[in-house]
């Protein structure tokens, strides 16, 4: 027994574990994340909680897995009485069954030397300084809207928003809107989540490391202005190697799923479409529309008679116009849920239509597909701000005073991107951050340089 566990102590040079927030937006990040670790010769160990390990579809990986409890081990947060009552109940909970799987994993032959928690748990940090280990704050969101959120932190930015411009250091010249929902909509968009990512900085001075999903050329002036303050890193995208460097060996997929993506229809019916004649449409595994906008979407799609390809989920198909399906079966595919890697990275796919979380924001950026921003909730808003005028990578859907984009606009934007004059600028900058996007995660990038820099550190602490 001793002499296995002295085996497995030396096959590494070190052993973190990393630490997820239960949502699929945050899991596969940090799932890509260690892969990478692993490549450089760093045991890993990912941890989720126990209701989530249950409910994922799980692919293969090398990556060890272990859980803990958020005090909701039969339902998750569809159990608790309110947002606010599963955070609380996650941090007690968790912090005492982080503690015994840490005191389980010291026993073991390659003990635990650092924890990398998602900045979403910021109690973790406190439970890896008790144990003297090395504590790594992981964003899974942008570094734009991290910088936004420490100023309201820091009580620099105040909400509720009196100003209509905001000036942030790193940042363009922002308008309220531009602004996370959590604070432009400050009290109105889910209030617990505000108080969430706000304290994601509440003890970050202690954190040995800030690592963020971004890369450096992407948001160069603020990663800039924050690295002053930590010691922060960019490490993205987190995007399956063989979408980019090719580096990681069998590194194809995420290898979590929340859904069973229709993988064999997807990809035979865009096999049979020309090149960059598709449309494909997805808003995340969480956003829920409301029945007039999945109209006014449906009716834009149908009114620019150009191919698409739209994901519905199970729980949104009852919105769909009635017979819409049928009547328009010539021209696309609507499934319940798809291989979003292999879409946008399919040669067909020619425009992106999506509330742009910050996953499929850095997916679409990866695999340069023009997008048409149609933002929903959370940090969306700024995500959709940057792509227009920044990264000058898409468009933003205009909405109406109720807040739905019309069909007129869908159907305008669509048309833009995929065959008018202000497309082909769209398209050549799209191309531009896919090569810098594979570029980063090379060898001798800036993000590889980075994830060598945190294993040397830690191989050395």
């Amino acid at each position: 027994m001793q002499a296995e566990m002295d085996k497995e102590k030396n096959a590494y040079k070190s052993h973190c574990l990393v630490l997820t927030f239960p949502s699929q937006g945050h899991i596969n990040p940090m799932l890509e994340f260690s892969k990478r670790l692993q490549t450089k010769g760093v045991k890993v160990t990912l941890v989720s909680t126990y209701f989530i390990s249950k409910t994922i579809h799980k692919e293969a990986t090398s990556i060890a897995l272990e859980t803990i409890s958020d005090g909701y081990d039969d339902g998750g947060r569809a159990q608790a009485e309110s947002i606010k009552a599963y955070l609380e109940r996650f941090q007690r909970v968790g912090s005492q069954t982080l503690t015994e799987l840490l005191e389980k994993l010291s026993t073991s032959g390659c003990p635990v030397d650092c924890v990398v928690y998602d900045a979403f748990l910021p109690w973790a940090l406190d439970v890896a300084k008790k144990f003297g280990l090395v504590g790594a704050a992981f964003f899974t969101q942008s570094c734009a809207v991290g910088n936004i959120y420490y100023h309201v932190h820091k009580g620099v930015l105040k909400v509720p928003l009196l100003e209509t411009e905001i000036s942030l250091p790193g940042a363009p010249p922002l308008e309220a809107p531009d602004m996370p929902s959590f604070i432009y909509q400050f009290g109105i968009s889910y209030p617990a989540f505000f108080d969430m990512v706000v304290s994601q900085f509440s003890n970050i001075d202690e954190a040995d490391w800030v690592l963020c999903n971004t890369f450096y050329e992407l948001e160069q002036e603020v990663v800039d202005w924050m690295a002053k303050i930590w010691r922060l890193k960019t490490i993205g995208p987190t995007i399956p190697s063989m979408f980019l460097d090719k580096r990681v060996e069998d590194d194809k997929n995420y290898g979590f799923n929340i859904f069973k993506p229709n993988t064999d229809a997807c990809m035979k019916w865009l096999n049979d479409q020309p090149k960059g004649s598709v449309v494909y449409v997805s808003f995340g595994s969480v956003a829920a529309l409301d029945v007039e906008q999945m109209e006014e979407i449906a009716w834009g799609l149908r009114m620019s008679n150009i191919c698409f390809l739209w994901v519905v989920r199970e729980s949104e198909e009852a919105k769909l116009p009635k017979n819409f399906v049928e009547e328009t079966s010539e021209k696309e595919l609507v499934v319940r849920w798809c291989p979003q890697l292999d879409v946008l990275a399919h040669e067909a796919v020619g425009c992106f239509v999506t509330h742009c979380g910050w996953n499929s924001t850095l997916e679409a950026l990866s695999f340069g597909v023009p997008m048409v921003a149609m933002p929903q909730y959370s940090d969306q808003s700024t995500n959709a701000k940057y792509i227009m005028d920044v990264w000058k990578m898409g468009l933003k859907a205009p909405i109406d005073e109720k807040g739905i984009v019309r069909r007129e606009a869908v159907k305008h934007c669509i048309k833009e991107i995929m065959e008018g004059e202000r497309g082909k600028e769209i398209k050549k900058n799209a191309l531009k951050w896919r090569k810098l996007a594979k570029e980063t995660v090379d060898e001798g990038g800036s993000s590889d340089k980075n994830i060598e820099e945190f294993v040397a550190k830690l191989v050395n602490s």
